[in-house]
């Protein structure tokens, strides 16, 4: 029999931050407590722009797109975002997406899976991915359950699973 596997990703669907910066550039249009301010929130190349008049405001910016992206179910470790900086009378903040697996992440998570999960799992980086293989599904299954009670500083998928 051959064996199961799945492979833990960290990928975002474009799709979805795009929808939750609509909504969030909607919302701001619309609130009364960004009325004047020059509030405002786009794409600004492979990056997020964020702006307004006061450093209170454009957080508040910030704050109302990480609850868009919560609720679209983007993790908000997938979100880097900076500091606001003052650009001539506006202050801004940049913030990018971040997505795959760093080489050292990918070695620390295939670390905790050997030292922690049950014996017979093999876990091979493949990139940006890490595959995770067993003989035993349930095997599969109680690595999946320990990386989850995991608190790490990167945001977790799991695919693939077969």
């Amino acid at each position: 029999m051959a064996d199961s596997s799945f492979d833990i990703v960290s990928k975002v669907e474009r799709q979805e931050v795009d929808n939750a910066l609509n909504q969030t550039a909607k919302e701001i249009s619309q609130r009364y407590d960004f009325k004047g301010v020059g509030a405002s929130i786009s794409w600004s190349g492979e990056k997020i722009l964020m702006e307004a008049n006061s450093e209170d405001r454009v957080n508040a910016v910030l704050d109302v797109f990480q609850s868009k992206l919560i609720k679209r179910g983007i993790s908000l470790k997938a979100l880097d975002a900076g500091e606001p900086q003052l650009s001539g009378k506006e202050y801004k903040i940049f913030a990018t997406i971040e997505e795959g697996i760093s080489q050292d992440n990918a070695k620390k998570v295939a670390k905790i899976i050997r030292d922690e999960g049950p014996k017979g799992i093999k876990a091979q980086v493949q990139g940006e991915e890490l595959r995770v293989s067993s003989k035993s599904r349930d095997d599969l299954q109680t690595v999946i359950a320990l990386l989850k009670g995991k608190d790490f500083d990167f945001a977790l998928q799991f695919v693939n699973y077969r």
